[in-house]
């Protein structure tokens, strides 16, 4: 699928600017996963740099239920990933493999990534990370849907990742995604903040 992702990472550029560095990671039993970077500043009157990640490769197949009797090599959700973080502050750069092992995962594991959904690659993302998880947020804000490419296709969807500390997780698996996302909202958290602590849950 050469043109679907011909299209995504024309998308990214139109959406995000163009990448100043990419990586390519190659797993067992599925296709290549690229990774690429993106760094700008945030509009506003006390610019931030922001570094964003995002995947090339993910999309290049549907997703299938794993419970489906025979998988559609057409239809079924495509995604790649994004994740955005404040530059500068720690070794970010690092969570391209792990960014890499979660798009990979619904070719290796059958797994379907979707808005709500938590991914854990039981290690920090990048060293001294406080987060081993992330949550999927709705697509949509910041690198628009790709329309359908071809007749019968999904459209593309770039899933956000909002990273979690180990308490934010489990409380997330007891409370759901949108709980934890109104008690971020309301403890004004910085999620792009690479080094922050965990949200208060009790």
């Amino acid at each position: 699928m050469a043109k679907v992702l011909a299209l995504v990472e024309a998308r990214l550029r139109t959406a995000l600017g163009e990448p100043d560095a990419r990586a390519a990671v190659t797993f067992l039993g599925a296709d290549r996963i690229e990774v690429l970077r993106f760094t700008g500043t945030e509009n506003g009157d006390a610019p931030r740099p922001v570094v964003r990640y995002a995947t090339l490769g993910m999309s290049a197949q549907p997703m299938t239920d794993p419970t489906a009797a025979v998988a559609d090599p057409v239809k079924g959700p495509r995604a790649e990933l994004v994740l955005s973080v404040r530059a500068g502050l720690a070794d970010t750069d690092k969570v391209l493999r792990p960014l890499a092992v979660l798009a990979a995962s619904p070719q290796v594991e059958g797994v379907v990534v979707a808005p709500g959904a938590s991914l854990d690659v039981g290690e920090p993302l990048w060293p001294g990370a406080p987060f081993t998880s992330v949550l999927v947020a709705e697509p949509g804000g910041l690198v628009p849907d790709l329309e359908p490419p071809e007749e019968g296709m999904d459209p593309v969807r770039f899933l956000p990742l909002l990273p979690m500390t180990p308490n934010e997780a489990a409380w997330k698996r007891v409370h759901g995604a949108q709980a934890l996302e109104e008690r971020w909202l309301a403890a004004g958290t910085d999620l792009r903040d690479p080094l922050r602590s965990g949200v208060r849950l009790d």
